[in-house]
């Protein structure tokens, strides 16, 4: 026996058998490695068991699980999968019917690209970012690609951050009435681009100022000084100054009193003596008028100047008594006095009173009379005309 296994023809008939085994073995191999298929939502997916063409059974089963709802199995070995929603999700393997692994996928889900909301921040005169919000959900990772140009300029880059959905220019064209920027979002299921046309004049809208201090002014209990920094992201003070807007109120109080400067500090002269007062500022480009104004600077609480005097230790320490009733200097009470004073002043308001009322009759009478008077005279006179129309002419 061993002698036939060693002879020559034996030896043709299995290096023949296992040259001819090898492909299959090797494409199993290959088709063992994992990749990540992307499908649409709601959708009908179809998965393949690898790429042999080897018509064999096999067995399906989802992140190590046989049971797969919703599913059919075709006769070379596809998996479809009806009307797919984010539970189907997952690593799917293919077995024949000894338990070896065939082939496996990793299904992923979602929904290609849809417009984009986009909105920009112009916080200084060299530095504009742009932002975005997906209007669709695509569940699915996506890359984005950005350009910006003004009317009549070449598409110039926008520097895109991925991981927060934004992109930043540096020196833009301030002056170009409009600006547009193109956005194209991308993904494993398509992609979509947005167009954004707006005016950076406009868009243009400081930080608030920074270091904002509020302090008393000693020996005026109704000024406050009120000092700031221009915001650090306004780099170029002198070539484009901002005007600044300071309110002020009592705490408590709903109403705001205010004033506007150019520079740092400003004084308050009105404050309300003795109270606590609540103090902002914001800022606004002095020249472009038709920029923004920042947001105001968070609230800060001051009270002016009072004047603090300390009891004397030595004088609490005193005890006043008083050794002679006769010399102190206090008025006495006498309760006789004072009912003397009232009865007094009862007499004074009645005649008082009668005077007003005499006086008041008296007009009252002279009217009475003059109008008696002059309610006679008209008598006479009809009278008088009566006979004149009665005498015959």
């Amino acid at each position: 026996m061993p002698g036939l296994l060693s002879s020559p023809v034996c030896l043709t008939v299995i290096w023949f058998l296992s040259w001819s085994l090898r492909p299959s073995c090797a494409q199993i191999q290959s088709d063992e490695v994992s990749g990540i298929q992307y499908e649409h939502l709601e959708s009908n997916v179809k998965l393949a068991c690898g790429k042999s063409q080897i018509r064999i059974p096999v067995v399906w089963h989802h992140n190590h699980s046989s049971v797969l709802p919703w599913r059919m199995v075709t006769s070379d070995g596809t998996l479809v999968l009806l009307h797919v929603n984010h539970s189907a999700q997952g690593n799917y393997s293919c077995y024949d019917n000894r338990g070896l692994l065939l082939h496996s996928v990793n299904l992923r889900l979602g929904r290609p690209p849809g417009p984009l909301s986009i909105s920009c921040q112009v916080p200084n005169h060299t530095h504009v970012r742009c932002s975005w919000e997906e209007s669709v959900r695509t569940f699915l990772p996506a890359k984005y690609n950005a350009s910006f140009r003004g009317n009549g300029q070449e598409w110039k880059p926008c520097v895109v951050d991925n991981t927060y959905k934004h992109c930043d220019i540096d020196h833009p064209a301030l002056w170009q009435t409009i600006h547009t920027l193109r956005v194209t979002e991308t993904n494993a299921l398509g992609s979509e681009t947005t167009y954004d046309r707006f005016k950076l004049h406009e868009l243009l809208k400081p930080e608030p100022p920074e270091s904002l201090l509020v302090k008393e002014l000693e020996g005026y209990p109704k000024r406050l000084v009120v000092s700031w920094r221009f915001p650090s992201s306004w780099p170029l003070h002198v070539a484009f100054p901002l005007l600044f807007h300071v309110r002020y109120r009592p705490h408590g109080s709903i109403y705001w009193s205010e004033i506007f400067s150019l520079e740092s500090p400003a004084t308050i002269f009105d404050a309300l003596a003795g109270h606590l007062h609540q103090v902002q500022v914001r800022a606004h480009d002095e020249v472009n008028l038709e920029s923004q104004w920042s947001e105001w600077s968070p609230l800060f609480l001051c009270k002016p100047w009072e004047v603090y005097t300390t009891p004397n230790p030595d004088e609490e320490d005193i005890i006043p008594f008083i050794t002679k009733p006769e010399t102190s200097t206090a008025k006495s009470h006498n309760p006789e006095f004072e009912d003397e004073g009232n009865v007094g002043l009862v007499i004074l308001l009645v005649l008082f009173s009668v005077v007003i009322l005499t006086t008041v009759l008296s007009l009252i009478f002279v009217v009475w009379v003059r109008q008696r008077r002059r309610d006679h005279v008209t008598k006479q006179e009809l009278t008088s005309m009566v006979k004149m129309k009665s005498m015959p002419i």
